[in-house]
């Protein structure tokens, strides 16, 4: 039985509130799809009675949020973003970093860890002999990042866009899941990390690749844009911010937009930051 009207808002509202992610009506049978297992496992005899235990039990509450923040993903997912690292980002920065040798790649909104992972079998590939990189992933999903730092995943996961050579290349058998291999995950490190905070980024340095790809659209236009206006000094100067197939500055606020240049590479759009950063662009949605 799909959950009432008064439940779904209920429910809506407290992921809004917390992660600014928007439920909209109509998304009722995934919110219910979602808790009913976690309902069956605190005790409760159906979703409602769970979504009314949410409100006051803070530990069902994380883990209600984590449940429904979780996005979809797989290996290379889309493919032609990691053709584009590989083909041009990569290559030129190699060149304008060959002084200190190091790389630094951000993977916003990581959910499991499959683009992190992913980004970093193709470093293990293309990176020179004496460079090193290290890769951020965060999300605002503790359980994913539990996941992430685990470093294993099921086989319908694997099926998922893995190459059969590259399963065999990185990962190793464990029990019925796969393993990646402790090279890579030294790669990876994890850090909590909710997009929607606006003090959230305080704690993140630079990065010379940024992808925050398919999590923008999960947002409504107001906090889109100010994660955009807050992102732009993360970036290094000649860095790449990279978004989802469907997202783009284009349609943002001349305040926003003017924070960020594009530049195709092959058939992806990549955004980098503008010369010409405008003073308008310090101000923050609601500031």
């Amino acid at each position: 039985m799909t959950i009432s009207s008064s439940s779904f808002h209920l429910i809506a509202a407290l992921v809004r509130r917390e992660t600014a992610m928007v439920y909209e009506a109509g998304k009722e049978y995934l919110v219910e799809a979602r808790l009913t297992p976690l309902a069956t496992a605190a005790g409760c005899p159906d979703v409602e009675a769970y979504i009314a235990r949410v409100s006051t039990d803070l530990v069902e509450r994380r883990k209600a949020l984590d449940a429904l923040t979780i996005n979809e993903t797989s290996w290379f997912r889309d493919q032609t973003p990691y053709q584009a690292f590989t083909d041009s980002i990569l290559p030129r920065l190699l060149e304008s970093r060959a002084a200190t040798r190091r790389l630094r790649i951000w993977s916003a909104a990581c959910s499991s860890g499959q683009e992190a992972y992913s980004i970093a079998m193709l470093l293990d590939q293309h990176l020179p002999a004496g460079w090193t990189a290290e890769i951020l992933a965060t999300d605002v999903s503790t359980a994913m990042l539990d996941r992430v730092r685990a470093g294993r995943y099921s086989q319908v996961e694997m099926n998922r866009g893995l190459p059969a050579t590259t399963l065999v290349r990185y990962f190793t058998r464990a029990g019925t899941e796969w393993e990646v291999s402790p090279e890579l995950r030294r790669t990876v490190r994890t850090q909590h990390l909710n997009l929607a905070d606006a003090y959230a980024f305080t704690a993140v340095g630079t990065y010379d690749v940024v992808l925050l790809r398919n999590v923008l659209i999960y947002f409504d236009h107001a906090t889109k844009y100010d994660i955009l206006r807050r992102m732009r000094p993360h970036v290094a100067p000649d860095g790449f911010l990279l978004l989802g197939s469907s997202e783009t500055t284009l349609d943002m606020p001349a305040d926003v937009a003017a924070l960020w240049s594009r530049e195709q590479l092959g058939r992806v759009q990549a955004h980098r930051p503008a010369v010409a950063v405008p003073l308008a662009s310090s101000t923050r949605i609601g500031a």
